[in-house]
Parts: structure tokens; C-alpha cells; sequence
């Protein structure tokens, strides 16, 4: 009995004892599950965009939240389809059918002006939030992509810095434009197209086409990853016995069969053939033009794109690009020299968000303009620090994770840039950079292992 007094009392101050030398351990394990947790994540995603919504739309008047946000091309036409006149007139005054954008986003803002008015405040609130809803779910296949590349780590790494990333939560408010919506529509192709290579599902790969479809009625740029990503899922799966060429032929006729209605009204309309979207060359000649010339005697408009709504109005749609594809080409035949330096300032531009982001970055009057210079730098660094990662350990998903960083911003060298115009493949940047910093951790932490052996 004596013993048993004894021994009780020791047994249970060494089970508290062990108990609080598990607590550390009971409290890594609990926040690991928590910065892990795809739910926390999505609010505070959510959290953030609708916070910062929220404080920019105090600064606005109220006479003009529901008008000014719409005063752009996709507001223009989407107001022309609620009142009735189809799918005409970018520029807000009357001038006819029109193919400067692609369908999908401009019907969804005229189904918004049907339900809330047009041009209200609740109007723009609407496009607003659908535009928050489509980068916070963004997290969601940049999660999975990430668990499938590099484990829990990376994808929960990659989706808190999306839930975070500047742009994406400046975007949706600042921009009534597809550009959230794309954003999520690349994640999600991305991730399929991995997924697409471990199985012979007919089903998948006719979704996968629809998406796909889909994908370029919504913003055509993302079509330049389409011939490497297909052609990607269709090796991967014929290499592993589990997919005939039929398969990936089905899908690309699929994705041809979802822009055949679209080009035929654009047939119907202006009697030539425009596959998607018809305002390539003033893209081009507003990169591209005598404002760039220093030895021009020319004085353009300090801003082309406004000065050039008139003659817009005037020519009509299909000679003005017409005008805008021989002014442009011809200024990049005789100016060869003034392009590669052109090159190398949209280049800049797309990355860091200015031709000169060390004097913009010193000039700034805002912190929030010194913190999305700072922060588009470091993802860029990070986008091409995870590429090589990727190349040199020869990881299977080199291929896909690299040709959006280094295809899809072609366009906009040889065009304009802008931050906005990079943003659908800003979560793949910031996978890259997760995959990168892991990497480094890797590393150290195989160091530590190595010193902490005994000799």
C-alpha cells in the first residue's frame, strides 16, 4: 500500500511533466493546421479584398460610384446590351456592332445592370463583389496545384500570398474588367491540365475543353498557353499508356467549337473573318506610335487612346484598325532600333508595374503604390528563382508552371503593359516564388540535419 501511495503520486507529476513538454509540440501541430487551412484562408482573403472595397469606396462621391467605374470599354458595351442595342459601341456613344472584346464578361455586367439598374451605385457593388468572389476562390486551385507540386507547404504558402497579394486585392475594385476572372480561369486550366495527365477520363478531357472555351471567350491573351499546356497533358498522358491522340483532338475541337459562334457573328457583322477580338492593332499603335519618337516633329496627345475616340466614331470599327495595324507597323519597320528599347521598358513595366519603378518607388506620395512596386519586384524574383528550382531538380511540371511567366506577357512586350494586363497569371508567379522559397528552406534545413550529426 506504502508503495502504491508512493509510486501514484510520482507517476502522475511525470505524466503532467511529459504533458507539458508535449504542449509545444500540441501547439505546433495546432498551428500548422491553422496557416495549412484552405477555410482560413479564404477569409481572409475575402476579408481583405471586401476591407479594401470597402475603404476606397468611402474616398469616392456617391454621385459618381455608379459611373465612373463603368466609363471603360467592357461598361460601354455592357450597357449597350441592357438597353437593348446588342453588342455595339465601346466608346459609350452609339457607333455600331462591335468585336473590341470578347463576350463573356461584358454579358455578365449587362445581367448585373438588368438586375440593379444601370449605372447605379448597388450596380457597381455587384461587380464588385463578383469580382472579390473570383480572386478569393483563386486560392482554391492555386491550393491544390501547389499540394500536388511541392505538398501541403507550398500550397498553403502559395494560396496565403495570393490572399495577400496587393494587386489581387486592389484589382477587383479598381478594375470592372474581367481581369479577376481570368486570373481564376488560368489557375484553374492550370490545375486541370495536371490533372488531366493521370487519367483517361473522355468526360475530363471534353471539360477540359469547355474550360478552356470558355477561358478564351473571357480574355483571348490566355489562348498562348493553350498549344504548350494541351500539348503538355497529352504527352504526359500518351507517355503513361493512358491516353490516345483522340483525346486531346476531342478537347481542341471542343475549344474551336466554343468560339465558332462568336466568329460567325463577327463574320456576319463586319464581312471579314475575326476569330476572337478585333482591337489587336490599336493595342499595337498605342504602344507604337510618333508619341515614342524623340526626332519626330510631331507633337502627339498626351493621351492617344482619348484622342483617338473621335476618329474611332468617325471611321468606324473595322477601318479604324485597318489605319492603327499600317501606322503601327510601319513605325516598328523604321524604328528597330526605338523598339528593342521599347521592349526592354514594357518589360520593366510588367514586372515591377513601372518603366521606372526606382524613381517611381522614390517619388511615390502613397504607401500603397510604394508597397505593389516592392511587392510585384520581389514576386517577379521569386516567379524566376522557382522556375530554375524546377528546371534543375528536372520536375515533370517544369513545363507548365514556366510558359505562363514566359509566354503569355509576349503580347504586352511587343504592345503595351500594365500590371492589370499580367495579373491572370500573377498565381502562378506566386506558386513559382512559394516553390522557391520552400527550396531554400529545404536546403537550410538539410544543412542543420547534416551539423547536428554526430562526428
Amino acid at each position: 500500500m506504502a508503495a502504491r501511495f508512493v509510486v501514484g503520486p510520482i507517476e502522475r507529476i511525470r505524466d503532467r511533466l511529459n504533458g507539458a513538454r508535449g504542449d509545444p509540440f500540441k501547439m505546433k501541430s495546432r498551428l500548422w493546421k491553422a496557416t495549412t487551412s484552405l477555410a482560413l484562408i479564404l477569409v481572409i482573403a475575402l476579408g481583405a479584398r471586401v476591407t479594401f472595397a470597402w475603404n476606397q469606396e468611402r474616398k469616392m462621391r456617391a454621385d459618381l460610384v455608379g459611373l465612373v467605374p463603368f466609363l471603360n470599354e467592357t461598361g460601354n458595351i455592357a450597357y449597350s446590351l441592357a438597353a437593348g442595342h446588342g453588342f455595339s459601341s465601346p466608346y459609350w456613344q452609339e457607333t455600331g456592332p462591335t468585336a473590341w472584346l470578347t463576350p463573356v464578361y461584358p454579358v455578365v455586367v449587362a445581367g448585373v445592370f438588368r438586375v440593379f439598374g444601370i449605372h447605379t451605385p448597388h450596380s457597381f457593388f455587384a461587380v464588385v463583389f463578383l469580382n472579390i468572389l473570383f480572386s478569393t476562390v483563386t486560392c482554391v486551385p492555386v491550393f491544390y496545384l501547389g499540394k500536388r507540386v511541392g505538398g501541403l507547404g507550398v500550397a498553403s504558402g502559395a494560396a496565403w500570398l495570393w490572399a495577400i497579394f496587393p494587386n489581387a486585392v486592389i484589382i477587383p475594385y479598381e478594375w470592372v474588367w474581367d481581369t479577376s476572372l481570368a486570373a481564376l480561369l488560368v489557375a484553374t486550366i492550370l490545375w486541370a491540365t495536371l490533372e488531366l495527365a493521370d487519367t483517361q477520363s473522355l468526360r475530363a478531357w471534353c471539360g477540359y475543353g469547355l474550360l478552356w472555351g470558355f477561358a478564351l471567350m473571357t480574355n483571348p491573351s490566355v489562348g498562348s498557353l493553350l498549344p504548350v499546356l494541351l500539348g503538355w497533358a497529352a504527352y504526359r498522358a500518351a507517355r503513361g499508356g493512358r491516353s490516345r491522340l483522340s483525346r486531346p483532338l476531342l478537347a481542341c475541337a471542343i475549344v474551336g467549337l466554343c468560339c465558332v459562334p462568336w466568329t460567325v457573328r463577327n463574320y456576319i457583322a463586319f464581312h471579314r473573318f475575326i476569330p476572337l477580338r478585333s482591337n489587336f492593332p490599336f493595342e499595337l499603335w498605342l504602344g507604337n506610335n510618333e508619341q515614342f519618337d524623340e526626332k519626330s516633329q510631331v507633337v502627339p496627345a498626351a493621351d492617344p487612346e482619348r484622342a483617338e475616340i473621335r476618329s474611332y466614331i468617325h471611321m468606324g470599327e473595322t477601318a479604324f484598325m485597318q489605319d492603327k495595324w499600317k501606322k503601327a507597323t510601319a513605325f516598328i519597320s523604321t524604328h528597330p532600333k526605338l523598339e528593342m528599347i521599347l521592349y526592354g521598358r514594357r518589360f520593366v513595366a510588367t514586372w515591377a508595374g513601372m518603366e521606372k519603378p526606382i524613381e517611381g518607388f522614390r517619388d511615390a506620395e502613397s504607401p500603397l503604390v510604394r508597397l505593389v512596386l516592392i511587392s510585384n519586384t520581389l514576386a517577379a524574383i521569386g516567379g524566376f528563382c522557382g522556375i530554375v528550382v524546377l528546371f534543375l531538380r528536372r520536375d515533370p511540371y517544369a513545363i507548365p508552371l514556366a510558359v505562363g511567366p514566359v509566354a503569355y506577357p509576349v503580347i504586352y512586350y511587343v504592345t503595351h503593359a500594365s500590371l492589370r494586363y499580367r495579373h491572370p497569371i500573377d498565381p502562378v508567379v506566386l506558386l513559382l516564388t512559394a516553390i522557391a522559397v520552400a527550396a531554400v528552406f529545404e536546403k537550410r534545413h538539410g544543412r542543420a540535419e547534416m551539423v547536428s550529426l554526430p562526428s
